[in-house]
C-alpha cells in the first residue's frame, strides 16, 4: 500500500515510516520541515501544515491509508475534513493512554494518581478518540499505546488489548515507539479494530 504518515518527523512517525518500509509499503512522509522527515527508498517526503485541512488533503492524496503520529494540537475535525477532501478513506491514530480503563473501572485521566500537570497535555487524545466515535464515514481505528510509549529496542512482542490499559507482571504498562509501529501495521494490514479503539503492552 501507499500510506501517508503524519508526524513522520517525530520519534513515533520515525518508526512508522520504518515498519511501513520493512513491510514493503511505500511511505508519504509528512512533516512541517523536510530536515526532520525520514527519507530513503520507498520514502517520498511532503512538506505540509496538517494544521490547514486543504494542505493535508493535497499532501495526502493518492494515499490508500493515512497514519496520524500527530500531537493532539491538530483536532480530529481537521484530519477528517483533510482526508474527505483527499477521498481518503482509511486512518489510523497514534492516540494515547489517558482514556483507557486503569482497570480499576475507571478512566486514567479521571484516577486521582494521575497528575494534574499532564492533563492539559494529554486531554486532546481523549476528544479525538471522541470525535472520531461520532464519525460514520472513515474507516478509523484508534492506538492506545501503553501508559509509558517511550524509545527502546524492536522486541516483536507485545499483548494487546482494547479498552482496558494492559501491565506485566510488574505493574507496568510499558511499549516502545518501534513496537508500538508493529502494532499500528498490524492493524493497517489485518483492520482488527475497524471503527474502534485498541492497546498493546509488554
Amino acid at each position: 500500500m501507499q500510506v501517508a504518515v503524519l508526524g513522520a518527523g517525530g520519534k513515533a512517525g520515525k518508526e512508522l515510516t520504518a515498519e511501513l518500509v520493512r513491510r514493503g509499503h511505500s511511505v508519504i512522509a509528512i512533516g512541517r520541515t523536510a530536515e526532520t522527515l525520514p527519507s530513503g527508498d520507498g520514502v517520498e517526503q511532503r512538506v505540509a501544515d496538517a494544521s490547514d485541512p486543504a494542505a493535508l488533503a493535497g499532501a495526502v492524496k493518492g494515499a490508500d491509508a493515512v497514519i496520524s503520529a500527530l500531537k493532539f494540537d491538530v483536532p480530529a475535525s481537521t484530519i477528517i475534513s483533510g482526508l474527505k477532501q483527499a477521498g481518503v478513506s482509511r486512518l489510523i491514530v497514534t492516540g494515547g493512554a489517558a482514556s483507557l480503563d486503569n482497570g480499576k473501572g475507571a478512566r486514567v485521566f479521571d484516577a486521582p494518581e494521575f497528575p494534574e500537570f499532564l492533563k492539559p497535555l494529554v486531554v486532546g487524545g481523549i476528544h479525538f478518540l471522541d470525535a472520531l466515535r461520532e464519525e460514520q464515514e472513515l474507516n478509523w481505528s484508534f492506538f492506545s499505546p501503553a501508559l509509558m510509549f517511550v524509545e527502546g529496542p524492536r522486541v516483536g512482542s507485545f499483548r494487546l488489548g482494547r479498552d482496558v490499559m494492559v501491565f506485566n507482571e510488574a505493574g507496568e504498562s510499558k511499549i516502545s515507539y518501534a513496537d508500538g509501529a508493529i502494532a499500528m501495521v498490524d492493524e493497517l494490514e489485518q483492520g482488527n479494530n475497524p471503527r474502534g479503539r485498541w492497546t498493546a503492552a509488554y
